[in-house]
């Protein structure tokens, strides 16, 4: 029974990497795709070959994923991250249907303490601060603070060249911060995946594999899936953050992607904090286009937006939870 719910997890995993990868293609092409940089299929396949190389490049962000919650073990600690997948899944499947660009990581991990406090699993409430809770209200502060200033800084340097050469050679630059925002997107996003498949492993067979050590079969696995996912698209999402936010010009399109980046690089490589990549390139989008003044961000959108971002920790929590008493019952555990 517990093989079976093994295998179950890392399916149901690789679906919420799927997932993940078309909830979040629009992360990383959305402002190149409006402003004309890119045509879309021409996004997407470099998103998604740039979220696979990302997805290989470190396990920082994997190991605090698979440290958020302790003192699971045997079949009830596999339902256990079976049921945060799916309470993880539920919400990225409404954001994506109403259009909302909310995160998933934030989902997953909502997930996993939402069904780990519902079967009464010891949670690391301090890994949950330092490395989700804090950098979840820090990234997308960075993100507007320094989009605001980069473009500040465009407008005032560029101020009294052509404005069709600057948007030419902002079109090409675009390319290059589209490529490194995806590759962002694969070192934080698919990480997380591989951290839960990875929590199931050491659950079902603790003295074969170690809560240090990632199999590369995981790594390869989640790669795929998320690349296979942004390929896959998220035109929805895509629309809500390259048009319904502001509309973009390659200038401000370039410093959100620039910005946003720079903070995933850095929130993963340094902190190893599963950061939102949605939440920093939104944020983002609305600090470079804030500089136009307020009329020119449509606040309303923006306002559901963190609305979406408010409630994806509780409410993929709640989900989790009552699928974790629903899976329970039906497995008849003790």
């Amino acid at each position: 029974m517990e093989l079976a719910i093994v295998i179950t997890v890392v399916v149901v995993a690789l679906a919420f990497d799927y997932t993940n990868g078309f909830h979040d293609a629009a992360n990383a092409i959305a402002t190149s795709v409006s402003t004309r940089a890119l045509t879309p299929r021409i996004a997407l396949i470099l998103a998604a070959v740039m979220n696979f190389v990302g997805a290989l490049l470190g396990q920082e962000v994997a190991h605090t994923v698979a440290d958020t919650i302790g003192s699971i073990s045997g079949k009830d600690g596999l339902v256990v991250i079976l049921s945060a997948l799916l309470g993880a899944i539920a919400w990225n499947l409404i954001t994506w249907y109403f259009g909302l660009p909310s995160s998933s990581s934030h989902a997953l991990i909502g997930g996993l303490v939402g069904a780990g406090i519902a079967a009464g699993a010891t949670i690391n409430w301090t890994t949950i601060k330092e490395k989700v809770l804090i950098p979840m209200v820090l990234s997308p502060m960075l993100g507007f603070v320094l989009a605001f200033l980069l473009m500040l800084t465009f407008m005032w340097v560029l101020r009294r060249r052509n404005p069709h050469a600057v948007n030419r050679n902002f079109r090409f630059l675009q390319t290059i911060s589209a490529a490194a925002l995806a590759l962002g997107h694969g070192l934080q996003d698919a990480q997380k995946t591989m951290g839960v498949i990875l929590l199931a492993l050491v659950t079902f067979k603790p003295e074969t594999f170690s809560i240090d050590h990632l199999p590369i079969w995981v790594v390869l696995a989640a790669a795929s899936a998320i690349s296979l996912g942004t390929y896959s698209g998220g035109w929805r999402i895509m629309r809500t953050l390259g048009r319904k936010i502001i509309k973009l010009d390659p200038p401000s399109g370039f410093a959100a992607e620039t910005v946003a980046t720079s903070v995933l690089y850095v929130m993963a490589i340094h902190f190893k904090a599963p950061v939102s990549t949605t939440h920093t390139i939104t944020s983002a989008v609305m600090g470079a286009g804030a500089t136009r003044g307020r009329a020119a961000v449509k606040w309303n959108m923006a306002g559901s937006i963190v609305m979406a971002w408010v409630l994806t920790f509780p409410a993929a929590g709640l989900v989790a939870a009552a699928t974790y008493g629903v899976l329970r019952y039906v497995l008849q555990l003790p």
